[in-house]
């Protein structure tokens, strides 16, 4: 930090004047040589190493930007919350105001616990099914209504995740875009023949084998509050389509979520760094003989192991 005294007449103003040192970017230093890194469409991929986030906290912070994190404690996932808003607390978008929107059926287990300036909780209750698929698949409705009504005045950018995860490492504003989506670790390098997309052409979840960029997962995704209100509305009417049709995508929401993105190339894409699965990775080095732990630098969020049957 460097400050500067410029006078003016005969005030002095002190200003404090930010310098940030980095190297001048090169087409000779790749930012990664062991992952992909960039899209076809030219949408950047998000891994460690790849970005600078000083340079992008200036950035947003020139915005003055409101950060949403929605998250959906239902049933039994009510245990996982107050793991899920510490973490967040400590690592997702520091120094950046947020706003955590927690939508349950049981508003008396959210936690009250200190959270940093310029951070809240915002409690609203919902309903809740006996099938788990149920309460997945109804987020799509419930956050492109409130997308609509409430978040685009609160709000720039809202970042949608699962609540049996928690923050290990710095998630910070290097997400954020218009339309993010999160590579689903077991589908990372795979063929898209492999991808469990939904086959079954009277669903309006089908993809067909020979079509896919990316297996996404359903754990997290985002972007700004228009752009999900469009991606959200266009899950939930493929949802009542289907329903109407007496058909259930394979992997419910996450079915569509891969429909819509696949016609609506996410404007970044966030690497396995993102959603980490320390049993899936193993598996995929067992099966596959990958070793994707050596691609990971820090896991930035990582799933916990089920507490209960979440069949149950």
């Amino acid at each position: 930090m460097r400050v500067g005294i410029v006078s003016k007449g005969k005030y002095t103003l002190q200003e404090k004047l930010t310098k940030l040192i980095y190297p001048q970017p090169s087409v000779l230093i790749p930012p990664r040589k062991d992952a992909l890194v960039l899209t076809s469409w030219l949408a950047p991929i998000v891994w460690e190493g790849t970005f600078n986030i000083n340079i992008l906290n200036k950035q947003f912070q020139l915005q003055n930007v409101t950060i949403g994190l929605t998250v959906f404690a239902l049933r039994n996932y009510t245990v996982y919350l107050e793991q899920f808003l510490r973490s967040a607390d400590i690592f997702f978008m520091v120094g950046h105001r947020v706003n955590y929107y927690v939508f349950t059926d049981q508003p008396h287990t959210v936690p009250h616990m200190p959270l940093r300036n310029g951070r809240k909780v915002i409690t609203f209750q919902i309903q809740s099914f006996e099938r788990p698929q149920d309460n997945s698949m109804q987020r799509m409705e419930v956050i492109s209504i409130y997308s609509k009504q409430r978040f685009y005045e609160e709000v720039a950018y809202l970042v949608c995740s699962d609540v049996d995860v928690t923050f290990q490492h710095a998630v910070g504003v290097e997400i954020l875009s218009p339309l993010f989506a999160t590579l689903h670790l077991s589908f990372y390098m795979s063929i898209r023949e492999a991808f469990r997309y939904e086959r079954r052409p009277k669903s309006q979840a089908y993809i067909p084998k020979d079509e896919g960029d990316f297996y996404y997962t359903g754990s997290l995704f985002g972007g700004s509050v228009a752009e999900i209100h469009r991606l959200t509305a266009a899950c939930h009417q493929m949802i009542v389509t289907d329903r109407s049709n007496n058909i259930e995508a394979l992997w419910y929401d996450e079915s569509y979520l891969n429909k819509y993105l696949l016609y609506h190339k996410p404007t970044k894409i966030l690497s396995l760094e993102y959603m980490f699965n320390k049993r899936m990775a193993f598996e995929r080095g067992l099966r596959d003989h990958l070793n994707l732990f050596s691609l990971v630098r820090h896991v930035k969020i990582l799933e916990v192991p089920k507490k209960f049957n979440a069949d149950a």
